[in-house]
């Protein structure tokens, strides 16, 4: 590569010279040696000043050097500068012919006309003529004086020296052809090479006009936390978070947790999650202080190589500032509405029952309408409870080293009667001790809401199972039911907030589908997960996953 580099810079710079300057480099080199020839004569063959023809040849050489300078070859056509090395075969023949017999030697200067002639590219017939038939004739003279006498010796030397000048043509010529070949075909890579670097500018200036027209931030960084690519969006975050530094995900920045304080360690920053391999969606964290904090829902994937290797990756950014805001807001307005609805709610409920402590002195038809009074009133109050724990953000939870065996049994034993009055068997495949890390009050909450759950879409009666599995670091509960079932689609949104399935209001059956909502936060927030698998008209069953020992497993990152 560097000898390329280098034979390639003195082409470059001779092809940028001007004409004149390129017929006088071409006949710089014999022109030194002439000069040489000519400064040495005196003192090592003065005889030779009284030369008529060697005096003549340096003369002639002179002069042609000098029309190298004077004539302007540029502003003349069909390159008549070739007639210099031409002329250079008779200077050459007149300097020869001259110095014999001190110096037959001097023949050997007219390979600096044949290089010239063959390396040129033009006059290939008439070159090659010329490159025998120069030194052919620089020859004769000398020889053509012995004529009587000639030798073997004679004849091998006229004939082998034009031979030989005939041979450096050839050689030189298709070396050149085969150069101007690989010019021709450096300069057609170079041009598509030139053409695929515009190409890929237009494409790297269309993908970066694409970017900054999304109202994401996107960053694409390598292993290292180097960005390759990113938008506008995401700098703009970038600044909020007074990052200064160079490489993603390192120096100080002002990233924060779901609490808006907390700063979070540099490698739970998004960017160093991703490029440590994670992929994500929906990690909420937030950038900024003071009246410039911006709530941030990021996501990560990965960039792998065709061998596997991860080579960096891809971060979004997504501003949902004003949805968090407007959630909060919302939450705000149900938990406040809940607080005001259940202090009259209570007030109805303690009169209602304090007149039927006295259902003696009642009318029968007085009973009843205050029994439904006291019956309604009390799921009104159910249903603001759920609405002030659906509203609350953060579910208080305090888990410990619990035995979920208990708190299944306290479960059974609170929904039995309800059963009873269904006709439903409840079965437990619970061993005991069951020690999982959960906070055993809102677990039973959880577990409740699923097993009343199961009660309620059972009409027809049935069984109702609760099973438990446990492993080294998870412990499984599963309820099952026999009851109505759920469809596919219906399964995938029955953990949404007032969901209901069409079935469940056609048969008339209470509740405004916050329960498994509740449900699902309770887990969640134990670090846990839930899920559902149903079927229409075989029943469903929902199976809870807990943290089996300490904090550490029960980790989990905030999403939104």
């Amino acid at each position: 590569m560097a000898d390329s580099l280098f034979q390639r810079g003195p082409a470059r710079f001779f092809r940028g010279l001007g004409t004149r300057s390129q017929v006088v480099l071409c006949q710089l080199p014999l022109t030194l040696l002439v000069a040489a020839l000519a400064v040495a004569t005196p003192f090592a063959w003065p005889v030779l000043l009284h030369s008529t023809l060697y005096m003549a040849g340096i003369a002639l050489h002179a002069l042609l050097f000098l029309a190298c300078f004077l004539v302007p070859w540029e502003r003349l056509e069909h390159r008549p500068y070739l007639l210099i090395p031409v002329l250079d075969f008779a200077a050459v023949g007149l300097l020869r012919n001259g110095a014999a017999p001190l110096l037959p030697g001097l023949a050997v200067l007219v390979v600096f006309p044949v290089i010239w002639l063959s390396a040129s590219g033009m006059l290939a017939r008439s070159g090659l003529i010329l490159s025998f038939a120069g030194p052919l004739f620089i020859m004769l003279p000398s020889a053509l004086e012995r004529l009587p006498h000639w030798t073997a010796a004679d004849i091998t030397t006229v004939i082998l020296f034009p031979l030989m000048m005939l041979a450096v043509s050839l050689a030189i010529r298709f070396a050149s052809s085969g150069l101007r070949v690989q010019q021709r075909e450096l300069a057609r890579k170079d041009a598509e090479l030139r053409s695929l670097l515009r190409q890929s500018r237009e494409r790297e200036e269309l993908l970066q006009t694409v970017l900054d027209a999304t109202d994401v931030g996107i960053a694409a960084v390598d292993r290292s936390g180097k960005f390759l690519v990113s938008n506008n969006r995401q700098r703009t975050f970038r600044r909020v978070t007074g990052a200064d530094d160079a490489v993603a995900g390192q120096g100080k920045q002002l990233v924060f947790g779901q609490d808006k304080t907390t700063l979070l360690p540099a490698d739970r920053r998004p960017i160093s999650r991703a490029i440590a391999g994670e992929s994500f969606s929906d990690y909420l964290v937030w950038a900024g202080e003071g009246q410039e904090q911006r709530a941030v829902s990021t996501a990560a994937r990965p960039l792998v190589a065709e061998d596997g290797r991860l080579t960096g990756a891809v971060v979004v950014y997504n501003d949902v500032t004003g949805w968090v805001e407007a959630l909060a807001a919302n939450q705000e307005l149900v938990s406040n509405v809940s607080h005001e609805f259940k202090s009259p709610l209570n007030s109805i409920i303690g009169n209602v029952d304090l007149v039927l402590d006295e259902v003696a002195a009642l009318p029968p038809h007085l009973v009843r309408r205050l029994e439904v009074v006291q019956r309604n009133s009390e799921r009104l109050l159910a249903l603001v409870s759920d609405l002030s724990a659906t509203a609350s953000t953060a579910l208080n939870v305090h888990p410990k080293r619990t035995d979920l065996a208990s708190v299944v049994e306290t479960s059974i034993g609170s929904a039995q009667a309800l059963a009873d009055q269904s006709g439903i068997e409840l079965a437990a495949d619970v061993p005991a001790p069951l020690w999982a890390y959960a906070d055993p009050l809102r677990i039973g909450q959880a577990l409740d809401n699923l097993v009343s759950n199961a009660i309620k879409y059972s009409p027809d009666g049935g069984r109702i199972s609760i099973r438990a599995q446990a492993g080294s670091r998870w412990v499984q509960l599963s309820v099952s039911d026999t009851g109505m079932g759920l469809g596919a689609v219906d399964s995938a949104r029955v953990f949404q907030r007032f969901f209901r399935t069409e079935a469940a209001r056609s048969a008339s059956i209470a509740g405004a589908g916050l329960g498994l909502s509740i449900t699902k936060m309770i887990v969640e927030g134990h670090g846990g997960t839930i899920s559902c698998e149903s079927a229409k008209g075989e029943g469903s069953t929902f199976t809870l996953t807990l943290p089996a020992d300490g904090p550490a497993a029960a980790f989990q990152e905030p999403a939104v």
